[in-house]
């Protein structure tokens, strides 16, 4: 289960070529420029919910910050067998008014196995904040060099270590 993060994610993306390439289901949000962390949380619930069988989800950004406040808000995470959450967003120090009400990123252990994957050189999240979320979130830590945001400005195609990440995931 794709989760984009702020403004979705394009057709240069990774998460965009995993669900075309691999056949993975996007949680789609009412408003990707505007987020409300209520309507995102509720969408990744009803598409949890919804899920026929047991599901991986595959964050990116915003996304991960999703996740957190989903499971902080008591999310049934039965049907969650891990989480790849890759470059998680510090919306407490992001300086994007639209992201505000994402504060504070909740800090508790996640149910399910989980992997942060960070760029070194991340401007959404310096290392050290990225190793907090891994610590609190109880995930193990990637850290790409020269990673950037790990988005499609990042140049990885379909992203073959990432797909190596979630193998160990599913």
């Amino acid at each position: 289960m794709i989760l984009p993060g702020f403004e979705n994610s394009g057709p240069a993306h990774w998460q965009t070529r995993w669900e075309q390439e691999l056949g993975f289901q996007r949680v789609e949000q009412a408003d990707w420029f505007h987020p409300l962390v209520g309507d995102w949380v509720e969408a990744l619930a009803a598409a949890v919910a919804a899920a026929p069988a047991p599901v991986t989800l595959v964050a990116h950004s915003l996304g991960c910050v999703t996740v957190a406040h989903w499971v902080a808000r008591g999310g049934d995470t039965a049907k969650v067998r891990g989480a790849l959450l890759v470059a998680p967003a510090d919306v407490d120090t992001a300086e994007v008014p639209e992201l505000v009400n994402f504060r504070p990123v909740p800090l508790g252990p996640l149910p399910f196995p989980s992997i942060v994957v960070a760029g070194d050189d991340d401007p959404w999240a310096a290392l050290p904040r990225s190793e907090a979320f891994a610590a609190a979130w109880g995930s193990r830590l990637v850290v790409v060099p020269g990673g950037g945001h790990l988005n499609a400005d990042s140049g990885l195609g379909s992203w073959p270590q990432g797909q190596s990440l979630l193998a160990e995931l599913r």
